[in-house]
């Protein structure tokens, strides 16, 4: 086992992940190490796919928009649930990332006198996306990553699989990671973690996100025993290509774009009559679902999967070229379908993570449900739970989120380093990492009977079916024995190859477990929400009950168990009402 010591330790290289290490190298004039520690090359994280734009007031005096409105239609778009404080940071620091991004050199589409255009999208009651084509987030991280690679005090280890979280007394101590390119077990040891892995979306199936988006940070600071927060929240994208579950950005219909039945109608005028397709993504992904299950979508001959139509056709093929080239390029080469032409085949995905590991509003990972945070310990981007979005995210809000908490993280940790003293006995933690090295080697030579690979189909199967866009608690009930058998039986895997170089089979049996321990979390939390809210529809629990459900849902493990508990949501300015589009 090699030991490699820095002051901080950043797990996740998207844009979170390097927003943060830039701005903790500056912050501490470029004299702390860091290191960025990825499972993938570091411009393969699945921020290069965000498509649609990050959103901000940028000009309101030309636009009539505020900071207020901003943050209202964040709250009103989470169905009430965000906490107001950290939606209020979100909206007032937004702009200021946008132009640092222009700063770093992003490409912004832009207006005719040079302003960074913006435009419409879900929820938003004034046009605020800034965009870069329908590539943003490839264009973010390109610029982030220049930036980082030319500091001079932060090292990249690229292809590296995190395994641990290490942790004393509330104190974060080291992690430990396996080089992918020749399976060398290390330890990460340093005085600061900020955990930036994303997503965990690949529950299921059906999904707009990458393989790689397996929720791996958050699985690890659950089993070290740290809170997840509203895991129960997964946010269904309305537009994902059908069969393959490819992202058509909500900017397809910030554009114009038309969602239509097997009747040619535009159906969102029966659910959000004042904001038809550009609703809430919880609101256009239920009156999907709903035309489908009505009899009014269509039904894919191949792959048998109801959908219905996202229609561009009536849209000026120049303004597509211009703002949608990638969404072009994608139909035809994926489908043969040129949405010049003909419309669109889909159907709502998973998309987002809601929920994550509990922060406070300065992305601190809190050590109790209520109380102090763990020492040394941030996460930011999607797998932070600030709560931000509440139980719906609007679109454009997410690469936001990204940028603000990952300046507050990075701008905090050099106080922090300077602060913390001389840590803890090193090689205690040393002792810990070799336990851990000896449970991945123990799972190599396993001469189990399962197939890793079986287990995440059935786990796959069983969200797309059991816990979908509309819930019900008997469906949910059988995802939890499922998904219980499956934890049982993952016990019994077996990792078919057995050598150094590469072994995507470990990396896949490992994220595998991850992917199974979230899906519990999941599924508890949605049998325990008996209302509907955002985008935890259930069908018994047609309503929203604020009276009861107001609050969020916290689990821990304990020992080998799950516990539940609740805390309650920050409401600053703006009481809870109707939500009415």
């Amino acid at each position: 086992m090699e030991v490699l010591d820095y002051d901080a330790v950043i797990l996740g290289s998207g844009l979170g992940g390097l927003t943060t290490a830039i701005h903790a190298s500056l912050k501490g004039k470029k004299k702390i190490r860091i290191a960025v520690v990825t499972k993938l090359h570091a411009m393969r994280s699945h921020s290069v796919s965000a498509e649609g734009g990050i959103s901000g007031v940028l000009y309101p005096d030309a636009t009539n928009d505020t900071v207020e409105l901003h943050a209202y239609d964040t709250v009103k778009g989470s169905d009430f649930l965000a906490d107001q404080d950290a939606v209020e940071i979100l909206a007032n620091s937004a702009a200021d990332e946008i132009r640092f991004y222009d700063h770093i050199g992003v490409s912004w589409n832009r207006t005719d006198d040079g302003r960074i255009q913006q435009r419409p999208f879900g929820g938003m009651t004034i046009p605020r996306t800034a965009f870069a084509a329908d590539k943003t987030g490839f264009f973010m991280m390109r610029a982030l990553y220049d930036e980082v690679v030319g500091l001079g005090n932060v090292d990249i280890f690229h292809e590296h699989f995190a395994t641990s979280i290490l942790m004393d007394g509330g104190k974060f101590e080291g992690l430990t990671a396996i080089n992918l390119a020749n399976r060398q077990f290390k330890l990460f040891r340093a005085k600061a973690c900020v955990i930036a892995t994303g997503g965990c979306s690949r529950v299921y199936g059906f999904t707009t996100t990458a393989h790689s988006s397996t929720g791996d940070g958050i699985a690890l600071a659950y089993r070290a025993g740290l809170p997840l927060k509203d895991m129960e929240f997964v946010q269904f994208h309305p537009t994902a290509l059908v069969p393959s579950g490819i992202l058509i950005t909500e900017a397809a219909r910030g554009e114009g774009g038309y969602l239509r039945n097997n009747r040619g109608e535009r159906f969102m005028e029966k659910y959000a009559k004042s904001k038809m397709e550009l609703a809430p993504r919880d609101i256009v992904s239920r009156a999907i679902v709903t035309e489908i299950r009505e009899g009014r979508g269509y039904t894919h001959k191949e792959s048998g999967m109801a959908y219905v139509h996202l229609d561009l056709t009536h849209l000026d093929a120049r303004l597509l070229d211009e703002r949608l080239p990638m969404i072009r390029e994608l139909s035809i080469k994926s489908i043969n379908v040129d949405p010049h032409d003909e419309p669109l085949p889909i159907r709502p995905a998973a998309h987002f993570t809601m929920g994550g590991i509990h922060v406070n509003t300065a992305g601190q990972i809190m050590a109790e449900d209520e109380g102090k945070p763990a020492a040394g310990m941030w996460a930011v981007g999607e797998c932070g739970c600030v709560s931000v979005h509440g139980s719906n995210r609007l679109g454009s809000n997410s690469l936001s989120q990204c940028s603000v908490w990952g300046r507050l993280a990075g701008n905090a940790i050099p106080d922090y380093i300077a602060s913390a003293g001389s840590g803890s006995d090193g090689a205690a933690t040393v002792s810990r990492a070799e336990k851990e090295e000896a449970r991945i080697n123990a799972l190599l030579e396993s001469s189990g009977n399962v197939n890793p690979y079986e287990l995440q189909g059935s786990l796959q199967k069983t969200m797309d079916d059991l816990v979908y866009v509309y819930r019900k608690t008997d469906e949910l009930l059988k995802a939890r024995q499922a998904v219980m058998e499956l934890k049982k039986q993952y016990g019994g895997i077996y990792v078919t190859d057995k050598g150094n170089e590469f072994n995507s089979n470990l990396r896949d049996a490992l994220e595998i477990g991850n992917l199974i321990d979230l899906a519990g979390v999941i599924v508890e939390g949605a049998i325990q929400r008996k209302e509907s809210r955002g985008a935890h529809a259930m069908v018994e629990y047609p309503k929203r009950d604020d009276e009861n459900y107001l609050k969020h849902t916290i689990a821990r493990r304990k020992g080998d168990e799950m516990v539940l508990s609740y805390i309650p949501v920050t409401i600053t300015k703006w009481k809870p009402v109707e939500r009415v589009y």
